[in-house]
């Protein structure tokens, strides 16, 4: 049986939502973050894109780029709503789905043919759905596996629709650049120029040896790609590896204590994010960015995964307190890893501490129900108008 697989991502996702909440932005230049001097975009309007903007840039950057931009601070509250929303929708037509994050999804419609005419009808119907329900737009890939399909999704945005029959793999990918292919960054895309290969078709007609020897494993990977070929599944018990959030000051932070008011305000979010999916982290990174622009990361891990906002909060404050602090802050992360379902290992009491459980299951019903910033701690009010 052949198999097939649709990639769909939406459109300009945060941007779009927002224009379609506010018509007054229909049309106009959006750029979801960098609200402040320091921001960084986190996505762009497809009419902020005209002007060279795009996720990842810096805030001055993207100003200078387009002056009249209608910068919005990101809601992912909502976001993660309407991606409820757009997983409902998928699982009309799929059991098997895989997000990958708010805005994108892999589905395994491979034997889907007696319930529809075939995997690109789902692809139609689905975009239909998109359309009709949120009034949103996506674009979608349809091919033999994951990496073709997405390649394909990205090939018509927006609101695309493109498909690659297994006769046609060669064709499709043989102009391409190398950096199309997962895993090829700028580090190996620069191995393979010196190597004379500057094309997908060209890793396809290279020994495997021979991009071995030069890209290590990565090698192998990258010519099964570029011969069209990816065994992965599409998982549908995927679960994030990692769940993080950085802030970008205005103003560089001098001080322990202005730090460590803004881990605290982090702390809450994840813990809320973890507990919200029923997860549990072991491992908790730090990261650093002063005034000269080093950067550094800080990480450890815990004997017993943990979800409970103190907990974590104990374990950060510990590793920010070993780092001296010699100049300003400029931008401070908090990542936690090594994700554990809740329940596997006491994650919820956090070693005992069942009094911390029951306020924190007490503030999460609030905010299940009114919204993330319904309730929050005093420590974090401090740090949201510092921003």
């Amino acid at each position: 049986m052949q198999r097939w697989i649709i990639h769909v991502d939406m459109d300009a996702f945060f941007a779009a939502v927002e224009q379609r909440d506010n018509p007054e932005l229909r049309g106009c230049p959006v750029i979801i973050g960098g609200t402040g001097s320091r921001g960084v975009v986190a996505t762009a309007s497809y009419e902020a894109r005209k002007f060279g903007v795009h996720s990842a840039m810096s805030s001055l950057e993207a100003r200078r780029r387009c002056p009249q931009g209608i910068f919005l601070p990101s809601d992912h509250e909502k976001y993660s709503r309407v991606s409820q929303e757009i997983l409902h929708i998928f699982a009309d037509f799929s059991p098997q789905v895989e997000p990958l994050s708010l805005d994108e999804a892999f589905l395994d419609v491979t034997g889907m043919e007696g319930l529809f005419s075939s995997p690109v009808a789902i692809a139609v119907k689905i975009k239909a759905r998109i359309k009709a329900e949120l009034d949103l737009t996506a674009s979608a890939g349809v091919a033999p596996n994951k990496f073709l399909a997405k390649l394909a999704s990205d090939m018509n945005k927006p609101d695309g629709l493109m498909v690659i029959r297994p006769e046609e793999i060669h064709n499709i990918l043989a102009d391409m650049p190398v950096n199309r292919l997962w895993g090829v960054g700028k580090t190996t895309a620069q191995i393979l120029t010196k190597l004379g290969i500057k094309t997908i078709g060209q890793v396809a007609q290279a020994e495997p040896e021979l991009l071995a020897k030069h890209c290590g494993q990565l090698g192998h990977t990258l010519h099964q790609l570029a011969n069209g070929q990816d065994s992965r599944l599409v998982d549908s018990e995927w679960q994030p590896k990692s769940i993080g959030k950085e802030v970008t000051f205005t103003k560089d932070l001098t001080s322990l204590e202005d730090l460590k008011t803004e881990l605290w305000s982090q702390v809450e979010k994840i813990g809320w994010r973890l507990r919200r999916q029923k997860l549990s982290s072991r491992t908790i990174t730090i990261k650093i960015r002063f005034a000269s622009f080093r950067t550094i990361t800080r990480s450890q891990t815990l004997a017993v995964a943990a979800s409970l906002d103190e907990t974590l909060y104990h374990v950060a404050e510990e590793i920010v307190s070993k780092i001296a602090l010699n100049e300003g802050v400029r931008l401070l992360g908090v990542t936690v890893s090594s994700l554990v379902a809740a329940g596997v290992q006491m994650s919820l009491f956090d070693q005992g501490d069942e009094k911390a459980a029951a306020v924190a299951q007490a503030i999460d019903k609030v905010k299940e129900r009114f919204g993330e910033t319904a309730v929050t701690r005093g420590r974090s009010m401090i740090a949201r108008q510092r921003k």
